[in-house]
């Protein structure tokens, strides 16, 4: 049994990976985390072999992660995955790799792993981000935008008498503020991926994962496979390469 984290800019998700199947936990805000939410969260799990993270939030976060599964479990072997110029059968685009974040590598390594043909993958979190992937495993490079929450924060947080509203609105034009925020937010989500593959000639398949990718493929012109693991995926991949 191996112990799965995904430390992202919001939250840290987690999952259980046994014989390659891989069950989730539940996730904990970053905000909330510390060492007494941490050993209440795992305390009572058995002891994993090895331990898999990625981590695109704060160095603090990661470190106290660390520190803390070392004390839960003394034996746990700490692995932590970084972005590489090549492997599982991707090459990356990026002239220095290491700086394509840890997330994007996963879900390209993964993706390209389960699917095996080209793809345009799109993670739909705190940020939401574009890579495509050919059907020889050639990462082509890949585009970022601001994520749902984000966008509405941005409107809140400048804009005069605007609030912060997580309610979900039937889609199209609204007669009201919050749903026009809402629909507005989502059609900027779902144009952008749209626009990205107007542009590419192979026609990929499209591939979502990330906390708002049911929501975004819902409203999308085109069809989507809605992989939620996919980082996960990768984590485990990586551990296979290890053992």
């Amino acid at each position: 049994m191996n112990l799965l984290i995904d430390m992202g800019n919001t939250r840290l998700k987690w999952a259980i990976e046994s014989n390659l199947d891989i069950v989730p936990g539940k996730p904990i805000d970053n905000a909330k985390i510390n060492r007494s939410a941490l050993i209440q969260l795992w305390r009572d799990m058995a002891s994993p072999n090895q331990l898999a993270i990625s981590c695109v939030g704060t160095s603090q976060l990661f470190d106290l992660v660390v520190v803390t599964v070392n004390e839960i479990w003394p034996r746990i072997t700490v692995i932590r995955v970084l972005s590489k110029a090549q492997g599982f059968g991707v090459i990356n685009a990026y002239r220095e790799p290491e700086k394509l974040g840890v997330d994007r590598w996963l879900s390209l390594i993964a993706g390209y792993d389960r699917y095996r043909k080209a793809l345009c993958i799109v993670g739909c979190g705190t940020a939401i981000t574009l890579d495509r992937v050919d059907a020889s495993g050639r990462h082509l490079g890949g585009l970022i935008s601001p994520g749902l929450r984000l966008m509405k924060e941005a409107l809140a947080l400048n804009t005069e008498n605007l609030g912060l509203n997580e309610i979900p609105y039937p889609f199209g034009l609204a007669t009201f503020t919050d749903a026009a925020i809402y629909n507005g937010v989502l059609s900027a989500a779902c144009g952008f991926i749209e626009h990205a593959l107007k542009s590419q000639p192979d026609a990929p398949q499209l591939l979502l994962t990330g906390g708002d990718a049911e929501t975004i493929s819902a409203h999308l012109s085109m069809p989507a496979i809605i992989d939620p693991d996919l980082v996960f995926r990768g984590l485990s991949l990586t551990l296979r390469k290890q053992s």
